[in-house]
């Protein structure tokens, strides 16, 4: 079984009370799974399908038969040996996220998120984004046959995202200012008109996200890597793997665990800032500015989750550039035939500069996770990239441009 717990004062609540915060002293909350009560084996894993439900007894559902699914997860996990070259390291994998069925990792805290909004009984559901959450909301409330609203920073959301927002249905606003204000503005319309927010201030939509932890150490033979590197914008991805890899270590099924490294934008860093700092609580960001637009986010809501994350695993943090995030998302493409959207690339740029500096040994054995699709920002690729070449068709006209 499972209950909801406040991370700062540690009271726990009705795993029935549609709260996202903790009422005596608005810490987060989490979800806490009596781990002693769940019988789980590597042979009984071994028979199930590859997606997020073949860690059922690990996702905190009434009734794992009735849940809201698009069958998300069982995402690959490649060798990039091209890149192993390229950086200069022993073992490097790519978990590709982009291949979530509406393009991002998004749709495994969706999974679990609709689901309880069912439980719950909410009738509708509401998020704040840059993208990519709404993109996945939409399909699953429309999969869950309820309505769905989403806040969007007006002119800042790639165009893939939005497309795929107004596609599933949802009622989409823009809103004249940047994420961390549309999401204070959809916090408080869900209380006033009693909508489900599933932004990832939502326990229960990070238990479907610790699910990348628990496929990572499945594809690499119930093992851990070395040290698993996130992009972070909001903070909550980063953090639930942490908790994934915890959970599988406490039922033994993984026996050791592995340093989390989070990697963000220079111009949307403050987790970055307060890490290095060592602070323990960020200073919001006021004006964040990043070509990654999935992490262009200065206040992110789960920061204190991912400080956690990072220091209890021995972890580090840092940022990079948008020339050094392009540079990465070149590097997968054509070095790995796999294409993401910048804020996933960043962190394969993180890597890059981690090894130079020393940070990461390169003897390790490192998982890079990507969380979304290329084509959920091709704005990116047609402003940064070379342009099609346009000639008169002939057959000398062709060769020109292909042999000079």
């Amino acid at each position: 079984m499972f209950v909801l717990r406040c991370i700062e004062c540690g009271r726990e609540y009705d795993r029935r009370a549609m709260i996202y915060q903790c009422p005596g002293c608005s810490g987060l909350l989490e979800v806490v799974f009596q781990l002693e009560d769940v019988q789980l084996s590597r042979a009984e894993l071994e028979r199930r399908p590859f997606n997020l439900w073949r860690y059922r007894e690990l996702m905190p559902v009434e009734n794992s038969t009735r849940v809201v699914s698009l069958n998300e997860g069982g995402t690959p996990l490649y060798r990039a040996r091209a890149l192993e070259e390229e950086l200069g390291i022993k073992e490097l994998y790519v978990k590709n996220e982009g291949a979530n069925p509406t393009g991002s990792f998004k749709d495994r805290g969706m999974t679990v998120g609709v689901t309880k909004a069912l439980e719950l009984g909410a009738r509708a559901v509401g998020c704040a984004s840059t993208g990519n959450t709404s993109a996945s909301l939409a399909a699953y409330a429309a999969r869950a046959g309820i309505k769905c609203l989403v806040l969007l920073p007006a002119g800042k959301i790639a165009i893939g995202k939005l497309a795929q927002a107004l596609l599933h249905g949802a009622q989409v606003i823009g809103i004249k200012a940047n994420f961390d204000v549309a999401l204070k503005l959809i916090r408080e319309l869900c209380v006033k008109h009693n909508i489900y927010l599933l932004n990832s201030i939502n326990p229960w939509r990070l238990e479907g996200q610790k699910s990348e932890a628990f496929e990572i150490a499945d594809q690499l033979n119930f093992s851990a890597p070395d040290r698993v590197v996130v992009p972070v914008g909001n903070c909550g991805n980063i953090s639930a793997i942490w908790k994934g890899f915890r959970e599988f270590h406490e039922l033994g099924l993984i026996d050791t665990l592995p340093v989390m490294t989070g990697v963000q934008a220079e111009g949307a860093s403050p987790l970055v800032k307060a890490f290095k700092a060592g602070k323990s609580s960020i200073e919001p960001e006021p004006q964040p500015e990043t070509i990654a637009t999935a992490i262009r986010i200065g206040a992110p809501v789960n920061a204190p989750k991912a400080l956690r994350a990072l220091r209890e695993s021995n972890g580090v943090a840092e940022s990079v550039t948008d020339e050094e995030i392009i540079e990465a998302q070149k590097l997968l493409a054509r070095r790995l035939g796999i294409g993401v959207e910048p804020a996933s690339a960043a962190s394969i740029a993180g890597l890059r500069k981690l090894l130079e500096a020393g940070e990461i040994a390169r003897d390790e054995r490192v998982v890079c996770v990507t969380t979304g699709h290329a084509l959920k920002d091709p704005e990116v690729i047609f402003s940064r990239y070379e342009k099609p070449v346009e000639i008169e068709p002939s057959i000398e006209a062709l060769e020109k441009v292909i042999y000079g």
